[in-house]
């Protein structure tokens, strides 16, 4: 299996995304999930059941920025569609979805007070906030893909560990 030797894998977006076809039926996908997490050798752990799987790194490896695979299977015609989404922890997301939010909620606020005081012929000195927000919001984009960056080899563990267990070479989307 020289081609999945390769030492460089590109993860180009926040929370990459893989999809493979796989000649192993979504059973023998999760059977072969549980024998490969069985090995000693193996540096991942994980989760699975039915035709879904989270695979992740050993909890006295993990910081804040560890990364997660997860993971389902689609049964097809012949063998199945893999398809997996790499990220932090959900609580993590959530909590970087949350400030998101809030920031772009707080922006059409702004806007809105903004072009309100301009329609009135008052001082529009609030909508200097916006771009404000704009710059919060691309800091809060970059700590989160400096974040990957921090958990950049064990993306790269548990995308090989995936690449074993279907036996292909796996480009991320």
């Amino acid at each position: 299996m020289s081609h999945l030797d390769e030492d460089h894998i590109e993860f180009t977006r926040v929370r990459p995304r893989i999809r493979v076809h796989s000649d192993y039926s979504p059973d023998e996908i999760i059977q072969r999930i549980s024998s490969f997490l069985e090995q000693e050798e193996c540096n991942c752990d994980g989760k699975y059941m039915k035709d879904f799987a989270t695979i992740m790194i050993p909890e006295e490896e993990q910081h804040l920025w560890s990364p997660q695979l997860t993971l389902t299977i689609e049964k097809m015609e012949i063998g199945s569609l893999v398809r997996g989404l790499y990220g932090p922890k959900p609580s993590l997301w959530t909590l970087f979805f949350f400030f998101y939010v809030a920031i772009g909620f707080a922006a059409l606020i702004i806007a809105m007070i903004g072009l309100s005081f301009w329609s009135l012929d008052k001082p529009t000195t609030i909508l200097w906030l916006v771009p404000a927000l704009g710059l919060v919001f691309l800091s809060l984009y970059l700590v989160a893909y400096s974040g990957q960056k921090l958990g950049h080899k064990q993306m790269y563990r548990l995308h090989r560990f995936i690449e074993k267990v279907v036996d292909h070479r796996i480009d991320t989307i």
